[in-house]
């Protein structure tokens, strides 16, 4: 029990607990200094005070003080619920799961520890507990729907799907009188069970809830495609179909409805002609739509493809409809279709009846539609996606789509100086469109020019926010920018800055996952359940998303190029080389930090004095704002394995995951992780180039297993390693691998990179990678690729392969760089 207080104290007490929830902290802990000066000994008011700390930001005070008030009263359930709410600030919520079942031994009627716990548990997926913390929150309220509610979202999410319709039934049979038709709660709480029903695959039982229970929803569009989609899988096609139309109706636009009725009406993939009456009646019925008109080009062919397609060229051409070729590309995997679409815009050009004087309608959208086409990576022609786009620039100087398109083709040509400066023409010809905007920032970021396209994209964030556009950038979660400008810093070996944007963005990611403790709670209140699920359910697998991958990628290759550097030069020292651009980066980033400095000073100096400063603008100080702790760290591999872990766990499935992980494992000698990395990149794509190299790597790891590595792990990798056998000659098969994939350059360098390690002499493997130049198939991507690897061997190649590459290829940054 908590230790007593007088009545005065009692109600100080109190006050601390209002200032606290009222987030009013200097009365709150002033408060509690008064009581702890007569009672210094008080566990509850040193707990209080210790909340109050930390939600200033004084965790380093806060922790202690706890512990002090846990060890003056062991038996306050005050004590421990602050303790537990102190470790889930800080994210440690098996501790803080911890102090809450504490709490709750000692106090099992209060229903705020209860609440904190249950919603830890689902927070960290541990459903079982979830359905005990919600089964006694239900035996102590169950007056409450949500009380219900919330149990039933425990079964459904630990896969008891019979017991949570249970749990929905029996409250429904609580209810003394039938809710109102427009209770949006009990509307939301009928879909619910419905979609509960379906998921157990009993959808004639759905069907009849849907018809019964759920006769009235309110979301009328969710019992339209529930109930067509139950009668399509009960084989009720005629009745499926009649659904469908029906949805059709509302929305036109909609192309899985399309594919539905189809489906439903029992159409044959094969049967064209059906398929497009179709749309060709819903074209009819709806003269704007556009999917009607566009998705027969899907299916068709022959002569009936470019009859229809003409048609809807020709359309969309005198419309002027910019968006045409986006709609279009995902036809050009057929080659018919590819050559047919360019045949009819070519056509469309020499016509006599076409609008030659718009600046975007006909003549002049069909030599856009054209660039774009040649500009297509599987229709690419550079030379004459530039003549097209020249002369629709001829016809409309002042079209912002026509200069973005000439910047996307010279970035294609690698020229991504001219690219970056001729989307910043782009972006002057419209100052209000934050679209072209932020493609100009990033155009300007992909040729490292950080600092203009910071203020570039300045231009659209709050002038007022403190430290300036990078700051709303961040608190925006400009996922985009911050990615670009991290790669932009990574090329110019600004590594502190490099890992400073990758570690903002893997913030934001862990901020994303903190973001659905509030909705725990708050579905509950609102009903919103179904969109409950569908955000646990997305929460639990967003890091496979494309983007993070990205950014776990770009960080683990800077930690292991970090990783390399000490041992560039054979020694544990570092390079005069390494020494030199050590000295470069610390002066880029004094100057750096100088221009922060007299930025902010300029902006405080413009800020308006009247105003005042803003109590929400305080913000913590970043005590490393170039990330050079980050850069000075002693253990890059260390690091690495922050966003390798959670990219292995989240994308199984990603080759360039599995030859990072294979990389960083192999540098920190974990030999039977690197095995199992190397397993999967060769069951994902066994001829992939990179992981022919970690192959060759391996294979020599064991003809010549380290020491200190124990005969069963070595015996054990060898059964576990299966690419070559064991007496195969390495060299034997280096060189059978390179034979062939002599027409790829890539595979080529691969192969000489691994005839470096095999031992072959450093000076002809040089020799080999320049001569990568004149392949037939190089393109100078590959020739990036190949400069690269030769800077990484300090080679003495470099200039003259930098040189005979820019003769083939003179416009391409990169070579130049």
């Amino acid at each position: 029990m908590p230790q007593p207080l007088a009545p005065k104290e009692a109600a100080q007490f109190r006050t601390i607990i209002r200032s606290f929830e009222d987030k009013q902290y200097k009365r709150g802990l002033k408060t509690a200094d008064l009581i702890l000066k007569k009672h210094p000994k008080h566990g509850d008011t040193m707990a209080m005070k210790a909340l109050i700390l930390n939600s200033q930001g004084k965790s380093d005070e806060a922790f202690p003080l706890a512990k002090e008030a846990l060890t003056v009263d062991m038996k306050s359930h005050i004590c421990w619920h602050v303790y537990g709410l102190l470790y889930r600030s800080v994210k440690n919520f098996e501790e803080a799961i911890k102090a809450y079942k504490f709490a709750l031994k000692l106090d099992p009627s209060s229903a705020q520890i209860q609440r904190d716990l249950a919603i830890l548990q689902v927070h960290v997926r541990d459903y079982q507990g979830y359905i005990q913390s919600r089964t006694a929150m239900l035996q102590a309220r169950p007056q409450l729907r949500s009380s219900w509610t919330a149990l039933a979202i425990a079964h459904h999410l630990a896969g008891n799907l019979a017991e949570a319709e249970n749990v929905l039934t029996t409250y429904e049979g609580t209810l003394k009188s039938p809710p109102s038709r427009y209770d949006i709660e009990h509307s939301e709480a009928v879909m619910y069970k419905n979609s509960i029903i379906a998921e157990q695959g009993d959808y004639q039982r759905a069907l009849d809830h849907l018809e019964t229970a759920a006769k009235h929803n309110l979301d009328r569009l969710a019992v339209l495609e529930c109930r067509a989609d139950y009668l399509l899988k009960l084989g009720r096609k005629e009745e499926a179909a009649k659904v469908y139309r029906l949805l059709l109706d509302r929305n036109s636009e909609h192309t899985l409805y399309y594919e539905k009725l189809e489906e439903a009406l029992e159409i044959p993939a094969d049967d064209a002609a059906a398929r497009k009456a179709i749309y060709d009646e819903y074209a009819a019925k709806f003269p704007r739509c556009d999917i009607a008109r566009r998705a027969p080009l899907d299916f068709l062919s022959g002569d009936e493809f470019r009859q229809v397609a003409e048609s809807y060229l020709t359309l969309m051409l005198n419309k002027g409809v910019p968006s045409l070729f986006a709609n279009l590309k995902h036809l050009y995997s057929d080659s018919f279709k590819k050559d047919t679409l360019r045949e009819i815009a070519e056509k469309y050009i020499t016509s006599q009846d076409i609008d030659s004087e718009s600046k975007d309608k006909g003549e002049a959208a069909a030599l856009y539609y054209l660039a774009q086409h040649y500009n297509y990576h599987m229709s690419r022609d550079l030379a004459k996606a530039h003549e097209y786009v020249d002369r629709a620039i001829e016809k409309d100087p002042k079209s912002v789509d026509f200069h973005m398109t000439k910047a996307r083709i010279l970035k294609h040509e690698g020229n991504i100086k001219a690219a970056a400066e001729m989307m910043n023409t782009a972006r002057k010809l419209d100052l209000k469109d934050r679209y072209i905007n932020s493609k100009c920032a990033k155009y300007q970021l992909r040729n490292n020019e950080n600092e203009k396209a910071l203020k570039t994209v300045g231009l659209f964030t709050r002038a007022e926010t403190v430290g300036g556009p990078l700051a709303d950038l961040l608190e925006m979660q400009c996922i985009w920018f911050l990615t670009e400008d991290g790669e932009a810093y990574a090329r110019q070996g600004n590594t502190g800055l490099a890992l400073k944007r990758f570690h903002a963005l893997n913030n934001i990611f862990d901020v994303w996952q903190d973001d659905q403790f509030d909705f725990h709670s708050f579905s509950l209140r609102k009903g919103q359940i179904r969109a409950y699920i569908d955000m646990v359910r997305w929460e639990d697998h967003f890091r496979d998303h494309p983007v993070y991958t990205r950014v776990a990628l770009d960080a683990v290759n800077l930690y292991l190029k970090m990783a390399e550097k000490p041992s560039a030069n054979g020694t544990n020292g570092v390079s005069e080389e390494d020494a030199l651009e050590k000295k470069k980066a610390a002066k880029k980033a004094r100057k750096e930090q100088q221009r922060l400095e007299r930025e902010e000073a300029e902006r405080q100096a413009k800020q308006d004095p009247n105003k005042g400063g803003q109590a929400g603008d305080a913000k913590k100080k970043d005590e490393d704002p170039l990330g050079l702790t980050l850069a000075a760290t002693t253990d890059p591999l260390g690091e690495a394995m922050k966003f390798l872990g959670p990219m292995l766990q989240s994308s199984p499935k990603s080759i360039e995951a599995q030859i990072a992980g294979f990389e960083v494992y192999m540098r920190r000698e974990k030999y039977v992780l690197a095995l199992q990395c190397l397993n999967r990149a060769l069951g994902i794509d066994a001829e992939n180039p990179r992981v022919h190299e970690q192959v060759v790597a391996f294979r020599k790891l064991l003809d010549n297993p380290p020491s200190d590595l124990p005969p069963k792990v070595v015996e054990t990798l060898k059964a576990e390693f299966k690419p070559s056998e064991e007496t195969a000659d390495l060299s034997k098969f280096n060189e059978a691998f390179q034979a062939k994939h002599q027409d790829s350059p890539l595979h080529v360098l691969s192969a000489i990179k691994a005839k470096l390690q095999l031992g072959v002499d450093l000076a002809k493997c040089e020799k080999e990678v320049a001569g990568l130049v004149d392949h037939a198939n190089a393109t100078f991507s590959h020739a990036v690729a190949a400069l690269e690897t030769l800077k990484s061997w300090r080679s003495a190649e470099v200039n003259a392969f930098r040189q005979a590459a820019l003769a083939k290829w003179p416009n391409v940054t990169r070579l130049s760089e």
